[in-house]
């Protein structure tokens, strides 16, 4: 080396280095601190306080250890609350699902006044579940609701019917509502999929002699498998944590024979909050064993042979 060549910086060469090695962190950096402080610190404060003693006003009285969750699990009205929630979580997204598909299906075709029907499908998506909801409760409703005056008049029914009190007219009326406000957001997530389907595919089909319905089964559904996990994940997350149509229509009475997990959560709340709390650890470990079992039965990071 030349006496007069400037010596190495390596100080600033490792500086660099440094930096390059972090890779993109320092742009998703944002993206993990509002992860971190949206999802995990709310999970973390919902476990500790399960573990709590807590007054009705709010003041922490010392640790609780496991007597939350056992009186949480001592509760008569749990059994019935868990096994409606399996139900309607079923029910609505099965429901979502298979009408959200022959929706996806109808709208892919041509036919006259596509565009409107496709504008008028967001309607349901664009309004607020809770106006939605309550606007179910009003037509609803015993004595001023547009349906009991309608089948009354009609000579249906005898008299005017208390369809939300109860629990056997109650739930499918609910559940209506959910499939309702769930049928937008599923069918455009089946309808993008059903666009990415290379037109050549059905052309080929066409040549090979199979029918349209065998077209749909061997050459549709499978092309459309990643739209469909989408569309089943998100719902099943959203109907099975669905707390404003049924608060805004039942608020999960009588008693809690309308309500599902996180409905019967809120109920606890007003008792023990300490109990609430555990039931909402509760149900977020249900969530995820339901969403992990769902992935792995339907094998979602293997492709189709």
């Amino acid at each position: 080396m030349s006496p007069t060549t400037p010596p190495a910086r390596p100080g600033r060469k490792r500086g660099r280095g440094g930096l390059a090695r972090l890779g993109p962190l320092p742009w998703i950096g944002p993206a993990v601190l509002l992860i971190v402080l949206v999802v995990l610190w709310p999970v973390f404060e919902m476990v500790r306080t399960s573990f709590l003693r807590i007054s009705s006003s709010g003041f922490v009285r010392g640790p609780a250890g496991f007597d939350k969750y056992r009186q949480l699990f001592d509760e008569p009205a749990l059994p019935s609350v868990v096994l409606a929630t399996v139900v309607w979580t079923l029910v609505v997204v099965t429901a979502t699902m298979v009408l959200s598909l022959a929706l996806a299906q109808l709208f892919n075709q041509r036919f006259p006044g596509r565009r409107l029907t496709r504008w008028a499908l967001i309607a349901p998506w664009a309004a607020s579940v809770v106006m939605t909801a309550i606007g179910f409760k009003w037509m609803l409703d015993r004595t001023a609701g547009v349906l009991n005056t309608l089948m009354t008049d009609l000579g249906i029914v005898d008299g005017p019917k208390d369809w939300l009190g109860d629990p056997a007219t109650a739930w499918p009326w609910m559940m209506f509502v959910a499939v309702f406000v769930s049928l937008p957001f599923t069918t455009y997530t089946l309808l993008a999929g059903l666009q990415t389907v290379p037109a050549e595919v059905y052309e080929a089909a066409r040549v090979d002699g199979t029918t349209p319905w065998q077209t749909y089964l061997r050459i549709t559904l499978p092309l459309l498998r990643p739209a469909l996990l989408v569309g089943m994940v998100i719902n099943l997350i959203n109907v099975f944590n669905s707390f404003p149509i049924i608060w805004s229509m039942t608020r999960g009475g009588p008693d809690s024979d309308t309500a599902t997990t996180t409905v019967f959560m809120y109920q606890l709340k007003n008792a023990d909050i300490g109990q609430s709390a555990a039931m909402s650890v509760v149900n977020f470990a249900l969530v995820v064993l339901m969403v992990v079992l769902f992935l792995k039965a339907t094998r979602w990071n293997q492709e189709e042979s």
